[in-house]
């Protein structure tokens, strides 16, 4: 009965085994082997007591739950150089036994937190050869305890997991190499006491940051466990910053300096400890001193110079350090902006820049200037509104009409949309930083401000609403008081005007329609004149002429009342005369000469008035300039 047994054990493990792939069971282990088999996805009956699985050098996209359910025991799986780009939350999610997991050579862009979730006792994970751009914070949390091999390398990774890796016990191999890292945080290996390999080759690194990690590769036979660290291919920055390094005296490798100027392309372990030299901070420039309106944006600026380039921190007049906030934030680059200011944000700011190498501090005066705002107690809470300024105009033109024959504000040359505001210089006893002027009008509640240097007494007001009343008020701002008090404010004056209204279009056009009949009737009078002068002048010559001007006759009869007729008297003969041009007539219908001339440009004109006179009155306003039979009757 053995036989038959053996052949029936064989039958089913061959039967669980799928079409393309290979299966071995040696000593209790399935393998089953599915590499170069031209797969589209993870073959569905895969034996579910496989311990070693290799799907490598296949055609997998994509990666989910159902793949490998229930495949406690699998310990292996291979999955490289496949063209995977996603992986679903939780797809190892039974692979409990797991050690190993090859994904590199995909196309992986992103690593989820549920992505990796499941193999709770894996050691190795190679991903490098991807495109990995951003891996999650808790991508390695369930194997933190158990990972020994990490490889990232050949990818695009700027920023990792640092908590995550620093929280790696075990962790003998770290490859980073090839990536976009361009800072490591300080102390993110400090507890990595297993680690025997960092691989940090062709990043963008330009400084290291300390750390006790690295001081284990300089005395192999003290350390339990040497550090090879392998950092070429960054663009390094030797200055003090990274002398602890140099001071590690690792002659063996092959680091390069990429600035200062003075060190580039020097090989890094063979520079002098003495030029590895910072430059303390210097303040090249910052705002002084800075006044704004009550509610504008305050912005405080602070350069500064330095090697490493400094940090720049803000400390407030409460001797408090500036952050970030609703109200103001704090720029890398030494800005400081306040959206709204009010009354508390005024004092002075101390903008300080810190290196390596020491610290510079500038010192920066904000004053905030209140706005002046009118006692009119039937606003809602006490707030100005913007009937405020009228009431203080009204109280303002008032009070000035008795005190003073000429208004100390006055607006002049009134247009549509214009007008000329101008003022006296005032008291000369008191100091005037800027005037300010508000002003709102009937069309619309919104008060407006303008802010005018003190130098100037006249302000020209622009776009303004036409045939629209104005309530208008002149301030001085004086900086001699402090910025929260209200009298640094005081009142020049107000007025009141009206804008002209807006200028009908049917006005402008029947001028110009008036205008155009005007000079087209004046030229038909000429022309018409013209002719009757140069007609009359014929006439009188046909009348008077006969003996002036020689007359051919032909074919002559005469009636003699039968007396015999008269022989003509004979002329020599002479050569004939010259043929006299075509004198002008007044048929008028002949346009060959003169008069056809004449009558052509009587026509033209005549046609133009009637064109421009009949079209501009019937696109503009009726009953200007007369009538279209009128000018031409004029005209002819």
């Amino acid at each position: 009965m053995a036989p038959p047994l053996l052949l029936l054990l064989l039958a089913s493990g061959a039967a669980a085994c799928p079409l393309p792939c290979v299966c071995q069971n040696l000593s209790e282990s399935l393998s089953t082997l599915c590499a170069h088999r031209g797969l589209l996805f993870v073959p569905p009956n895969v034996d579910r007591r496989t311990v070693e699985l290799r799907l490598a050098d296949n055609f997998i996209q994509a990666l989910g739950p159902p793949d490998f359910r229930n495949m406690t025991g699998l310990v292996d799986l291979t999955l490289s150089r496949n063209a995977i780009t996603r992986i679903g939350a939780r797809a190892f999610g039974d692979l409990e036994s797991l050690r190993s997991l090859h994904l590199d050579g995909n196309r992986l862009v992103e690593l989820g937190t549920g992505s990796l979730r499941g193999p709770i006792n894996l050691q190795h994970l190679i991903l490098s050869g991807n495109q990995l751009g951003r891996i999650a914070s808790g991508a390695f949390d369930d194997f933190l305890d158990s990972l020994e091999d990490l490889d990232l390398s050949y990818n695009n990774l700027r920023q990792v997991p640092w908590a995550g890796i620093g929280a790696m016990p075990a962790l003998h191999t770290l490859n980073l190499d090839h990536n976009l890292i361009d800072a490591l945080p300080p102390g993110a290996f400090a507890q990595l006491s297993q680690l025997s390999r960092l691989d940090l080759t062709s990043n963008r690194l330009a400084t290291l940051a300390p750390d006790p990690l690295f001081s284990r590769g300089r005395d192999a036979e003290a350390s339990p466990a040497p550090l090879v660290l392998s950092f070429s291919g960054n663009p390094l920055h030797c200055n003090c910053e990274l002398l602890w390094l140099r001071r590690l005296a690792r002659p063996d490798d092959l680091e390069t300096c990429a600035s200062p100027p003075g060190l580039a392309g020097r090989y890094f372990w063979a520079v002098p400890e003495g030029e590895f030299s910072c430059e303390p901070p210097l303040i090249a420039r910052h705002t002084q001193r800075l006044w704004v309106l009550e509610g504008q944006r305050a912005t405080l600026r602070c350069r500064a110079l330095g090697d490493p380039a400094p940090t720049m921190h803000w400390v407030g007049p409460d001797d408090r350090l500036v952050g970030n906030s609703s109200r103001a934030r704090a720029f890398p680059n030494g800005t400081l902006e306040i959206g709204v200011t009010g009354s508390g944000d005024a004092g002075g700011y101390t903008c300080i820049a810190t290196n390596p190498a020491g610290e510079a501090t500038a010192h920066v005066e904000l004053r905030v200037l209140a706005l002046p705002h009118g006692g009119n107690s039937s606003t809602e809470g006490g707030r100005p509104g913007p009937s405020d300024i009228a009431a203080s105009a009204r109280t303002a033109a008032e009070g000035e009409g008795t005190l003073e024959s000429e208004p100390a504000v006055q607006v002049t040359e009134v247009t549509a949309t214009s007008g000329l505001v101008s003022w006296g210089p005032g008291r000369p006893a008191d100091p005037v930083w800027m005037f300010q002027i508000q002003y709102n009008s009937s069309e619309d509640e919104t008060l407006i401000y303008r802010i005018v240097p003190a130098s100037s007494h006249h302000f020209l007001l622009k776009h303004l609403v036409p045939g629209a009343d104005y309530d208008l008020c002149l301030l001085a701002l004086s900086p001699a008081a402090g910025p929260s008090d209200l009298t640094a404010t005081r009142l020049l004056g107000c007025a009141h005007f009206s804008t002209l209204p807006a200028t009908p279009l049917c006005h402008a056009l029947q001028a110009h329609v008036l205008g155009g009949t005007l000079t087209v009737a004046v030229g038909g009078v000429l022309v018409a004149a013209l002719l009757v002068f140069t007609v009359a002048l014929l006439v009188r010559g046909r009348g008077a002429g006969n003996g002036r001007l020689p007359l051919k006759l032909s074919h002559v009869q005469s009636q003699t009342n039968g007396g015999p007729s008269p022989t003509p008297k004979v002329h020599p003969p002479r050569s004939p005369p010259p043929r006299p041009q075509r004198s002008c007539s007044l048929d008028l219908g002949d346009t060959g000469g003169c008069y056809g001339y004449a009558r052509r440009l009587g026509g033209a004109w005549a046609r133009r008035s009637h064109s421009v006179h009949g079209g501009l009155l019937t696109a503009g306003c009726r009953g200007v300039g007369g009538s279209a039979e009128r000018l031409e009757e004029s005209v002819v």
